[in-house]
C-alpha cells in the first residue's frame, strides 16, 4: 500500500466519506443486523459475496478497517474483532493441527492463556522463550521447523516487542527474517508500540494483531480487537474465523474506535513525553528498579531506538516486595489502580496479583500506563506514594 501521508495525518484524514456538497465529515453508524440480497450466494461469510448478514460485515466496520490498514501498511483491509483476545484467537487458529507456537515467556497474559489452553487439548505445542535473546528465539523456531518439516503453517513465531509487562525488546527484523527462512508464520502483537511506533508488516511479519481497546480507541470505553495481513490466504482464513466463530464487533464500538483513532498521534506524543520524564525522575529514587526502553541504561534501549518511533507510554517500577508495591497502589489518588492500558488516564497495577502471571515477573513489579495528564501532577502523586511505601517496608 502506498502511503501518501505521514501517519499523524493518516489518523486524522483516512477513511473519510467522499467530499460532496452537504456530505457528512464522518462515516455513519449503521445499526442493522440484516442486509438486502436477492441473488444466489456462495459459502457463508465469503468475502466476495457482499455483506449477506450482520455477522459477516457492516458498513461501519469498513472505514476503521481501512484506516488501520493504511497505518500498518497492509495491502488488504484490516479485520476488526469483538476483542483483542478474539483477534489473538483467530491468529492462533492459523497454526496447523499438531504444530508449534513459539511465544515470549512474557507477553499479554490472555495470549499465553489462550495458547496454553489450546496446547492442553492437543491443538498445538507451545514453547516459550526470552524474546530479547535472538539466538534462543531462532533456535526454538528452527527446532520446531525441523520437527514439522513438510507441513504447511505448522510453526508460528508470536512476537511482542516491547513485551507485556517486562518491556523486553526483540530484534524484530532478525527474528522475522529467520522465521521466514524456515517457512514459519510470524505474528506480531503491536498493541504496545501502535502503528505509529512500528509497522511489523513492512519488515516481513505475516500478521499483526491489536487490542483496539487500548491505544487505538484510547478512551477506555470500548472492547475491540483487530488483525491485519497482506497475505490473501491468511486474510481469508482470519475473515472466515471471525464470521463462523461469531467474533464480531458492534458497529457503535467500531465507530467510537475510529473517533478515538483521530487523536492517536496527539495522545501518543503526550503520553510518551510523560513516560520518559517519569522514568528519568524515578531513576533517582533509591530502593527501586525502573524498566523503560527510553532510558539509556535499559537493556532494550539500543534496539528500541533503532526500531521504534518513540519509546512507548508503559513503564515498570520494581519495588522490594509485593507489600511495598501494594502500598503504592493504595496510596495513589490521581493514578488509578486498574487492569488495562492505553487510555488518556494513568493506570497502575501490581502484575503478580494475577494468578497466572509468569513467576519470572517480580512480585513487586508495578506496571504504569502513563496518560496525558500534567506530568508534575502524576509525579507528585507517585512520589508521595513511593515515599510512604518505602518508609514503612
Amino acid at each position: 500500500m502506498t502511503q501518501k501521508w505521514a501517519p499523524e495525518t493518516v489518523v486524522v484524514e483516512s477513511a473519510r466519506p467522499q467530499r460532496e456538497r452537504d456530505a457528512p465529515l464522518n462515516p455513519a453508524v449503521v445499526l442493522s443486523s440484516t442486509f438486502v440480497g436477492t441473488h444466489d450466494l456462495g459459502a457463508e461469510g465469503a468475502e466476495d459475496d457482499g455483506i449477506q448478514y450482520g455477522r459477516f460485515g457492516n458498513p461501519t466496520w469498513s472505514p476503521f478497517e481501512s484506516a488501520l490498514a493504511e497505518l500498518e501498511r497492509a495491502e488488504l483491509p484490516g479485520l476488526v474483532f469483538a476483542s483483542g483476545l478474539a483477534a489473538v484467537s483467530a491468529a492462533l487458529e492459523l497454526v496447523a493441527p499438531g504444530g508449534t507456537v513459539v511465544m515470549p515467556r512474557h507477553c499479554y497474559l490472555g495470549s499465553l492463556s489462550a495458547a496454553r489452553d489450546s496446547a492442553a487439548v492437543g491443538r498445538f505445542d507451545v514453547v516459550t522463550v526470552d524474546i530479547a535473546d535472538t539466538d534462543a528465539v531462532n533456535d526454538a523456531v528452527s527446532a520446531a521447523a525441523e520437527r514439522h518439516a513438510g507441513t504447511p503453517r505448522a510453526v508460528m513465531l508470536w512476537v511482542e516487542s516491547p513485551t507485556n509487562p517486562m518491556l523486553e525488546v526483540a530484534d524484530l527484523p532478525a527474528v522475522i527474517a529467520h522465521a521466514k527462512s524456515v517457512d514459519a508464520l510470524t505474528v506480531v502483537d503491536n498493541t504496545f508500540a501502535t502503528p505509529l511506533g512500528q509497522q511489523p508488516l513492512t519488515v516481513g511479519a505475516d500478521v499483526v494483531v491489536h487490542s483496539v481497546t487500548k491505544y487505538l480507541a484510547g478512551h477506555s470505553d470500548v472492547v475491540l480487537g483487530a488483525a491485519l495481513t497482506s497475505n490473501a490466504d491468511l486474510h481469508e482464513a482470519l475473515h472466515h474465523h471471525r464470521s463462523i466463530r461469531g467474533a464480531v464487533a458492534g458497529p457503535w464500538e467500531v465507530w467510537l474506535a475510529l473517533r478515538g483513532l483521530r487523536t492517536l498521534a496527539l495522545r501518543i506524543e503526550r503520553s510518551q513525553q510523560n513516560a520518559l520524564e517519569l522514568a528519568k525522575r524515578l531513576s533517582d529514587v533509591p530502593g527501586i528498579e525502573v524498566r523503560f526502553p527510553g532510558l539509556k541504561s535499559d537493556p532494550g534501549h539500543a534496539r528500541a531506538a533503532a526500531q521504534l518511533t518513540g519509546f512507548g507510554s508503559i513503564l515498570c517500577v520494581v519495588l522490594p516486595t509485593s507489600a511495598a508495591a501494594l502500598a503504592v497502589t493504595d496510596c495513589v489518588s490521581l493514578w488509578t489502580p486498574a487492569t488495562s492500558l492505553g487510555g488518556v488516564e494513568s493506570l497502575i497495577e501490581r502484575r503478580r496479583r494475577h494468578v497466572h502471571e509468569p513467576h519470572t515477573v517480580p512480585e513487586g513489579l508495578l506496571r504504569l500506563s502513563v496518560g496525558i495528564e500534567h506530568v508534575d501532577d502524576l509525579w507528585a502523586d507517585l512520589e508521595q506514594a513511593l515515599a510512604s511505601a518505602l518508609s514503612t517496608r
